[in-house]
């Protein structure tokens, strides 16, 4: 039988007494199910949570929802301002609208899933990370990313995966242009493997053909210092 969820509404309550709240919760035990109404755009929401909490956010949320998460499932019922799952460790955020810039940017695990667009710079220094993105992706996504993975079904921007590190890049649709130093590489059965377990953790098992995604990754001639790359 699901609990019925706790529920603070943000016409009354404030940010910080919403955050206050979660951040009492602790693995322990059963932290519940957590419903916010009317976040108005608001900033920081669900900020620094470390419990196997559920969020529900019914409306639009604006910059850093859900950043430094930790364990926690957060589901946001709108779309997100900028940084949203910014520095994330763990845990589950689920935009079911558009994010703006940044999404996913620093984090170091988890997975993002946003059902509409991201805008600039998705996944920017992502460590860890794995995001999908349903729709599109805006430019400089994936900058200097590390580690993880971004799947893209839509289209992606100019400069894709620019200063690329070891992040793995997968899109199905048309790319505006590749960054420095990231390059189009064999999509291989271990490819298409890690490929079809992120499809599926975002609930897309068996809607997607792995087929039709092209794999981007790092050409690796940053790694190093040479002279002919002094300005």
């Amino acid at each position: 039988m699901t609990p019925s969820p706790h529920c603070i509404d943000l016409a009354t309550a404030t940010v910080r007494e919403l955050n206050q709240r979660l951040h009492h919760l602790t693995a322990d035990g059963d932290p519940g199910i957590w419903r916010v109404l009317n976040p108005a755009g608001g900033h920081a929401i669900a900020v620094g949570l470390n419990a196997p909490v559920t969020v529900e956010i019914d409306g639009h949320v604006g910059y850093y929802c859900a950043g430094m998460n930790k364990s926690a499932s957060v589901r946001i019922n709108g779309n997100a301002g900028v940084g949203v799952a910014e520095n994330m460790m763990s845990g589950l955020v689920h935009v079911r609208g558009d994010a703006s810039q940044a999404a996913g940017a620093t984090a170091h695990g988890g997975l993002l899933v946003i059902d509409g667009n991201a805008s600039a710079r998705c996944g920017i220094s992502m460590k860890g990370i794995d995001i999908v993105v349903k729709g599109s992706i805006g430019h400089m996504s994936a900058f200097m990313g590390q580690a993880g993975t971004l799947t893209v079904l839509g289209d992606a921007g100019e400069a894709l995966g620019d200063s690329l590190y070891e992040a793995r890049l997968f899109v199905r649709g048309s790319v505006a242009s590749l960054g420095a130093d990231c390059v189009e590489k064999e999509m291989r059965d271990e490819h298409r493997a890690v490929l079809h377990a992120r499809l599926e953790a975002a609930g897309l098992a068996g809607e997607v053909d792995v087929s039709e995604f092209r794999r981007y990754g790092s050409a690796r001639g940053l790694y190093h210092f040479h002279v002919d790359n002094v300005y």
